[in-house]
């Protein structure tokens, strides 16, 4: 608070606000403005309002945040900091859920923020923005210091080599030729009331599918919908079969695993140990009458740390105490128990540093050798071309086109999820 009053503003990585109040309200919180004796309401709803359409968001700003998407949240936390009064601004990670077209508004506000002669230090993976918006670059391996330099003297693989240690091989892993044969997840037409409408796709054993779109297209809401998480209907196959689940256990037991976007809130209890994270979702298997084995337990821990490359000093850790790679890994180590058939992974490398997401989009491509199904929903579509076989785009809930193969490109997926080029030729 005290460096906030001195002009030192924060956008955490973390989301920071608070999940029953409105977007509004999150960001007049301890600041609010008053007309006479009472709160302005209507002031701060249209200055909320303003600052999210900087972005190109449209929200409303009497909605609660807890029913906002992970990256629509980071937008509202990066407008909270930006209506106060600022001089530094510190960005940790402000893009990690953010696809490349709000992320280039935001880069357009920092460069407004540089031109009014602001401070900005810009924390982030992704280091292709990092060459793209700093002026300085400061590179960090493991807390310490490794150089300082300026942005033009380091290329994006350089800083990665600098802040792992060592040579990266490639980032993605060689894609296998897309599969052949009938599908084995099938939706026609599916709902999701308020996100997603008339949804159709298909996957196939052995297949990569990417979900594409821009804030506030339905990509998780409508996978949410299709697993049991909340309200959906439509026609649902799984090898031919109907299919119908009413809740996300049902959805486990006939061969899913999900992995959400939203890791420290549903994906992992952050305040148990690794072992406790990592059987939940299969503890019937880990059962001995009505006791927990702890031996067997321990036993599968230890497997997934070495499958998994978990890196962690003592096993007994919290899974709080972990970085984000490594959560994201004890996340998908605690999925892979079900052996699930079918995996959907929402934004599987968000805020993790890039020796971690090598090492994520080598599991991916690893279980769809395993025969599984694989359905990627990312705000990276760097990644989604790197390793997957199809990409599906979605546009204000709707699916509105497909690339694939060797020609996949950002470009074509911009169109498609923004609607611009179709707009021009209309």
């Amino acid at each position: 608070v005290d460096a906030e009053r001195r002009g030192v503003v924060l956008v955490h990585q973390e989301i920071m606000l608070a999940p029953h109040l409105s977007v509004a309200q999150n960001m007049f919180l301890g600041r609010e403005t008053s007309r006479g004796l009472t709160l302005d309401d209507k002031a701060m709803n249209a200055r909320a309002v303003e600052a999210m359409r900087a972005f190109g968001v449209e929200v409303s700003p009497t909605l609660p945040v807890e029913r906002l998407s992970i990256a629509q949240r980071q937008l509202a936390q990066i407008a909270r900091a930006l209506l106060a009064p600022h001089r530094v601004v510190i960005f940790d990670e402000p893009t990690a859920s953010l696809t490349p077209i709000e992320a280039d508004a935001l880069h357009r506000l920092i460069r407004e923020l540089k031109a009014k002669g602001v401070a900005v230090i810009y924390i982030s993976h992704r280091l292709n923005e990092v060459k793209e918006i700093a002026d300085v670059v400061t590179v960090l391996r493991d807390g310490r210091w490794v150089t300082t330099r300026p942005a033009g003297e380091l290329e994006p693989l350089t800083m990665a080599r600098l802040m792992v240690g060592r040579d990266l091989l490639a980032l993605y892993p060689e894609r296998s030729p897309p599969p052949e044969g009938p599908p084995v997840f099938e939706v026609a037409h599916f709902n999701a009331p308020g996100f997603a409408a008339d949804a159709s796709f298909s996957v196939r054993r052995g297949e990569i599918l990417g979900f594409s779109g821009l804030v506030g297209a339905g990509r998780t809401e409508l996978f949410e919908a299709l697993l049991g998480l909340r309200p959906g209907h439509g026609e649902i196959r799984v090898r031919g079969a109907p299919k119908r689940w009413p809740n996300a256990r049902a959805a486990m037991a006939s061969g899913f695993a999900y992995l959400t976007e939203d890791r420290k809130g549903k994906g992992l209890l952050l305040a148990e140990n690794l072992a406790t994270n990592l059987t939940l979702a299969a503890l019937r298997g880990f059962q001995r009458g009505p006791l927990v084995d702890r031996a067997r337990e321990a036993d599968a821990l230890d497997g997934a740390i070495e499958r998994f490359d978990i890196r962690v000093g003592d096993s007994s850790l919290l899974a709080g105490q972990l970085s984000g790679g490594n959560q994201q890994k004890l996340l998908l180590a605690k999925m892979m128990l079900i052996d699930p058939e079918i995996v959907v992974i929402d934004e599987p490398t968000r805020g993790i540093d890039i020796g971690a997401k090598q090492q994520i989009y080598r599991f991916i491509a690893a279980l769809a050798a395993e025969g599984r199904s694989v359905i990627v929903i990312s705000s990276e579509m760097a990644e989604l071309i790197g390793v997957c076989h199809r990409i599906v785009v979605m546009r204000a809930g709707r699916i509105v086109g497909e690339v694939s193969g060797e020609a996949m490109n950002e470009h074509d997926i911009v169109v498609l999820a923004t609607g611009v080029e179709d707009q021009a030729n209309g």
